[in-house]
């Protein structure tokens, strides 16, 4: 199932990211809820938030280190369900992300609530995942381990 959540979100990550990359003008947003929500193509040559810009060598190795240190926690298999869905939607989302700075030197965003930094699907992942991951940490439905 691991594998399916991963493979799934990347997949809708990049089409969503190429149809916006094709669709879209650079820094032109086009309105589809007046005032709320637009669609908005950006090229984050930064972390979240744009922090750190042009810093691409290091958001690539942090990147990786994360995807390894996370594969490695799946592997171990001694979560519960809830957990390991957590950490699959961050490792897909840390991919999507990972997958834009290696071929193209910066992450496509493109989804503009006006009240927020334009984001992605991957930054959606991850979210999500670490929401969940940190309900079932606070929760302590991560572990079987006690």
């Amino acid at each position: 199932m691991i594998f399916i959540i991963v493979a799934a979100i990347i997949a809708f990550d990049q089409l969503a990211k190429y149809i916006a990359a094709q669709s879209l003008s650079l820094n032109q947003p086009i309105c589809v809820i007046k005032g709320i929500f637009s669609l908005t193509l950006v090229h984050n040559r930064g972390a979240a938030f744009g922090i750190l810009k042009n810093q691409v060598p290091l958001f690539i190795v942090t990147s990786v280190v994360a995807v390894l240190l996370i594969y490695s926690e799946l592997k171990s298999n001694r979560h519960r369900k809830a957990y390991s869905i957590g950490l699959s939607l961050i490792l897909a989302g840390a991919l999507g992300n990972l997958i834009d700075r290696v071929f193209f030197g910066y992450v496509i965003d493109f989804l503009d609530f006006h009240f927020w930094p334009v984001f992605n699907v991957a930054d959606s992942a991850i979210t999500v995942g670490a929401l969940i991951l940190g309900w079932t940490l606070i929760f302590k439905e991560g572990n079987n381990v006690s």
